[in-house]
């Protein structure tokens, strides 16, 4: 089973097979081709859906999505070499060993980061902001690295959304500090 329709949650997953496996680099590699391949459903909540309902089906799927529908997962091999399970620490110790100054933004793709405990296909959310804002609603707000504000409240399993780790929080804090300022070129964020 796979994504239908325009999918980061795809986008990723065929990253993270191109980068460990030099034939699916080769054969397919692109998300057009793997979503030409098996059954195609919309949405996160469509895919699972048809795998909980066909028997012996394989699918991908955000780890919330999985959880709220009970859906059987797998371990994983990552990058160390090490199996691992799709944890909230698991998720948390690829964002934390990322390389995260290695792309402009903070843009860095999570899938085969390093570590023992690292998740191989983690993947972040990501939030645009203006350099400039010219409103005081598009400055940056402060982040945490506690599980409860980034919550979503409603259809959401408790704890199914990751928080950043607190070097991860730190750095980009620290970014918005120095790199978003205001029309007259003073910061509007102060990192802690």
């Amino acid at each position: 089973m796979h994504r239908s329709d325009g999918s980061g949650t795809t986008y990723n997953f065929v990253y993270y097979l191109s980068d460990v496996s030099a034939d699916w680099k080769s054969k397919v590699a692109s998300i057009r081709r793997c979503s030409a391949m098996g059954i195609g459903a919309k949405g996160n909540e469509g895919v699972a859906n048809n795998v909980a309902n066909t028997k012996g089906s394989v699918g991908y799927v955000e780890y919330a999505y999985a959880l709220q529908n009970k859906l059987t997962h797998t371990k994983m091999v990552n990058k160390a070499g090490k199996a691992v399970q799709p944890t909230m620490e698991a998720f948390q110790a690829a964002a934390a060993n990322a390389d995260w100054k290695s792309k402009p933004g903070y843009g860095v793709i999570l899938a085969n980061q390093p570590g023992d405990k690292s998740w191989p296909m983690t993947a972040a959310t990501w939030i645009l902001m203006y350099k400039k804002p010219v409103d005081a609603a598009l400055r940056p707000r402060r982040l945490s690295s506690s599980p409860g504000p980034m919550r979503r409240a409603t259809r959401w399993p408790r704890n199914s959304l990751c928080p950043m780790p607190a070097n991860v929080v730190k750095d980009i804090e620290k970014y918005w500090a120095t790199e978003i300022k205001d029309a007259n070129g003073k910061p509007v964020f102060a990192a802690m």
